[in-house]
């Protein structure tokens, strides 16, 4: 059986000092599509922080792409990152230069050395999310679909396990947020794991998978059908 990318065992999350999700349990393999959702307050995106390394555990275990997050040493955090994409609602472009030069900054505060690995890197993802004629483009020239491929595009540079999206189409219409799902789930039949924050049920109808939802400080999960638009 395949080794799990993400295990949890009764994760408290904290926001602020004040616990604010416990006994969280579940786990995540290889191509995994895992939907997490609850009202805004509700502490998805504190979860989410948890397990990038942003938040510090409240208590229970962490295990993310072979790291114990629950007791990381601060300093291992960047090596943590490095196994991980994390894909932003507000994009978090960097605005003074072009695409091929925002995946670059990404490469090289990652440890990325080689010109040669590094073009043919470059070249792969844009290819992916479908922007190789866009990168000479500045990030205020691209439509807000193409710059959240841009950031899918950055979150694949270091061939990540496992994907953490925060309301990764919360700014766009439902047609491009139709195809940015599109492309993620793509990204996950190659074999990277998702885990996608989403307030958009209309997404999840379009793609049904495991949805888990935060209620009342607790996880579990719920059937897609159930959800409400």
């Amino acid at each position: 059986m395949a080794t799990p990318v993400l295990d949890l065992q009764n994760l408290s999350v904290q926001q602020a000092g004040n616990v604010i999700a416990k006994d969280i349990t579940f786990n995540m393999f290889p191509g995994d599509l895992v939907y997490l959702v609850g009202k805004t307050g509700s502490g998805k995106t504190s979860l989410l922080r948890t397990l990038y390394g942003d938040l510090a555990a409240a208590g229970g275990q962490a295990h993310v792409s072979g790291f114990r997050v629950h007791q990381i040493n601060r300093q291992k955090i960047p090596f943590l990152r490095r196994k991980l994409g994390i894909i932003f609602q507000d994009f978090q472009l960097l605005t003074d230069r072009n695409i091929e030069s925002n995946l670059r900054f990404v490469m090289k505060s990652t440890g990325w050395k080689k010109k040669d690995l590094m073009d043919k890197r470059l070249d792969e993802v844009l290819e992916l999310v479908g922007l190789s004629h866009k990168k000479n483009s500045m990030p205020h020239e691209l439509s807000g679909g193409e710059q959240q491929r841009v950031v899918i595009a950055r979150a694949l540079v270091n061939e990540p396990f496992l994907l953490l999206a925060d309301e990764p189409t919360g700014n766009l219409d439902p047609e491009t947020s139709r195809d940015i799902l599109d492309l993620l789930i793509k990204i996950t039949e190659q074999g990277t794991a998702l885990l996608m924050a989403t307030h958009n049920y209309n997404l999840i109808h379009y793609h049904p998978s495991r949805v888990l939802k935060l209620e009342d400080a607790q996880l579990g999960e719920v059937a897609p059908e159930t959800l409400k638009a």
